[in-house]
């Protein structure tokens, strides 16, 4: 079974998603948070964090795992275990669209995720969990100061 790490970053009330690109494998074209499959011997937050250094140009700095689901669709792609964290600090350059996983990449408000077409039916729940969570947070998440 394939185990996934993956996150979404999360600043202003709003959060960063990318479209898959039409050639990829698995949901292509759907709206999806950023990460990929653990390497040999890796764990879900090291394999979050190379992957939103691959895809995005960002490093995770702060970062809370939000939940853990299987594969939706196993007969199609397989059985996978996705291991999903909310990135509140982070730190480089982007977020940037780097490499061809995703077409385009672009900040959401939690009020127009209801009308994407989502990797993941239940993101929508989650992402509805994730906005009551940060409104009863003091302080804003933020990416860092680069370096």
């Amino acid at each position: 079974m394939r185990v996934c790490g993956g996150g979404v970053l999360c600043k202003e009330g709003q959060i960063l998603l990318g479209r898959r690109s039409a050639d990829r494998w698995l949901y292509p074209n759907m709206w999806d948070i950023f990460g990929g499959h653990c390497e040999a011997d890796e764990t879900p937050e090291e394999a979050l964090i190379r992957e939103c250094e691959e895809e995005l140009r960002v490093r995770p700095l702060e970062f809370r795992k939000l939940a853990v689901f299987q594969e939706p669709l196993p007969a199609l792609y397989g059985e996978a275990e996705y291991h999903v964290y909310v990135i509140s600090r982070w730190s480089g350059k982007g977020p940037v669209n780097a490499g061809d996983e995703h077409s385009e990449i672009r900040w959401f408000g939690f009020e127009d995720v209801g009308q994407l077409e989502l990797a993941w039916e239940g993101y929508r729940d989650l992402f509805q969990t994730l906005a009551s969570a940060l409104q009863g947070e003091t302080r804003e998440p933020q990416a860092a100061a680069d370096s």
